[in-house]
């Protein structure tokens, strides 16, 4: 197995040295073996790191990812408790997607009434229209 230095290990994972550093803090990632003079790194760091990444990318918090990656090294983690967590995470994701569809919705009826004249910007709140939960009155 190569050995690979954290500067390598950023290169390799797309981010930068302070953010390998931070998920060790937090962690997310395993602190390095010294080899000599050097902490070293694997392949499996660099899969980790993306997978951490793409997670977040995607909305998840890295409370959730740590969960996630938990599912792989913690033996006594039922179905039903992964069925339980799975399920909390599709309904928030089905909140931000309704929540997105009505920014949408404004910003298109804002578009309109920017081509329609000036006059009518000017009775609508945009500022309503992205707050969560309230309806929009655009």
């Amino acid at each position: 197995m190569e050995k690979i230095t954290i500067g390598k290990l950023a290169e390799m994972a797309g981010v930068g040295v302070e953010t390998i550093r931070f998920y060790q803090r937090k962690s997310l990632l395993r602190e390095p073996k010294a080899t000599g003079a050097f902490r070293t790194y694997n392949e499996e760091d660099a899969q980790k790191i993306r997978f951490i990444k793409r997670a977040q990318d995607l909305g998840f918090t890295l409370n959730e990812v740590r969960e996630l990656l938990e599912l792989n090294t913690k033996p006594r983690m039922t179905c039903g408790t992964v069925k339980v967590k799975t399920e909390a995470k599709i309904q928030e994701i089905k909140e931000k997607i309704a929540d997105l569809n009505r920014m949408k919705a404004s910003l298109e009826k804002l578009a309109c009434a920017c081509d329609a004249s000036q006059d009518e910007v000017k009775q609508y709140k945009v500022q309503e229209c992205f707050a969560a939960g309230l309806g929009c009155k655009c």
